[in-house]
């Protein structure tokens, strides 16, 4: 399993994984993949500093990316005090009352977080400020092309620049606008997602931006054969997610028996695309939560930051609570596959050897032709 994309980042396989725990990163990495540390969970600029300061120190020197969330065009944005003010009413009132019908508990005194301020254009600059302290060898960006001064200054720096794309139209806008690299990502895929299916998107994406521009397929990957199918498709490597939240590693960011007991038992079937998390379409385990948000007294979801800034202690409090029926989990279709938790180097090893079988079957079906 070596492509181009190996040589260029120095790794052995090309498996990108996209995480917010440092320790899932950092595990995939010294497996011979590219962790990605996904950054929009600091708000506390010290903390990513810190938690970047231990990928350089855990991954016994093998790189390592960053992945931001910030949009092309800058917004006028002000503090998250002055965002708040935004939220209507009736909208702070329907989430008090929907957790009180399903049975969650406030949080004790003194916890609680302001929202994810991640998804502010000035705190993603933070965060890339913060990272090209680092030694990241990518910086991928979440919400497509980054502003072209942030490509020119990543570039500067030696590091190349990945923006997921949901459609062959904004892939090429990506590459106009500077990007190395683009993530093809499925509607199958977790977080925020487009409409086109892996299957179809990722010739497409391919295709369209040429054989200079390398592609990694993501949505709905979580086994050598998947792996095996994208590279197939044309793609360079894949970009990989969800698989992740099911290892020992990630218990360390988020623990408890809720959680778990939540995607051991969900079917592929077990997931929606909806607005409710960001304010943008993503897909999350569908609970009891989601659903309460497509009944006929619930208001539409606000656009971004401010569904998140709303809902940001709720999920705090939904997480802690640790009923698997309302849990709050941004994932993908591959869910379904997901039926233990496992250690980082197993998942890698898994999913070499049935790249590796994969292959081995086509190569006998392909002489037996």
């Amino acid at each position: 399993m070596r492509t181009p994309l190996c040589d260029v980042f120095g790794i052995d396989y090309p498996i990108f994984a996209f995480t917010p725990s440092e320790h899932v990163a950092a595990a995939v990495s010294r497996a011979g993949g590219l962790g990605v540390l996904g950054c929009v969970r600091f708000n506390d600029t010290d903390e990513l500093e810190e938690v970047l300061t231990w990928l350089d120190d855990n991954t016994d020197g093998k790189p390592y990316g960053v992945d931001i969330v910030m949009p092309m065009k800058i917004p006028t944005e002000g503090t998250s005090v002055d965002l708040k003010t935004l939220i209507p009413p009736e909208h702070i009132s329907f989430v008090e009352r929907t957790l009180q019908q399903l049975g969650v508990p406030p949080l004790p005194e003194g916890e609680g977080r302001e929202g994810v301020l991640g998804w502010l254009h000035s705190v993603a600059r933070s965060h890339l400020d913060v990272a090209l302290r680092h030694r990241p060898v990518l910086i991928a960006n979440a919400l497509g092309s980054p502003p072209r001064d942030v490509v020119d200054t990543c570039h500067e720096h030696g590091i190349l620049v990945a923006a997921l794309a949901g459609a062959a139209k904004h892939a090429v806008h990506h590459v106009e606008n500077g990007v190395d690299i683009i993530v093809a990502q499925g509607y199958e895929a977790g977080g925020h997602t487009g409409e086109i299916a892996s299957m179809v998107l990722t010739p497409d994406i391919v295709d369209a931006v040429g054989p200079d521009v390398p592609v990694l397929g993501a949505g709905g990957i979580g086994s050598g054969r998947q792996i095996a199918a994208s590279l197939a498709l044309g793609s360079q490597g894949v970009w990989t997610g969800s698989i992740w939240l099911g290892t020992e590693e990630y218990q360390n960011l988020q623990s408890n028996a809720g959680w778990t007991t939540a995607f051991t038992r969900a079917t592929s079937s077990d997931t929606v695309r909806t607005r409710v998390y960001t304010g943008k379409p993503a897909r999350l385990l569908k609970t009891k939560w989601t659903e309460a948000w497509t009944e006929a007294d619930a208001p539409e979801p606000l656009p971004m930051p401010l569904q998140n800034l709303l809902v940001a202690e709720a999920h705090n409090r939904i997480n802690a609570s640790g009923d698997p029926d309302v849990i709050s989990m941004p994932i993908g279709q591959i869910v379904g596959r997901m039926n233990e938790v496992r250690p980082v180097a197993d998942v890698v090893a898994d999913l070499i050897s049935d790249f590796e079988a994969a292959v081995q079957r086509l190569d006998g079906v392909a002489s037996a032709g």
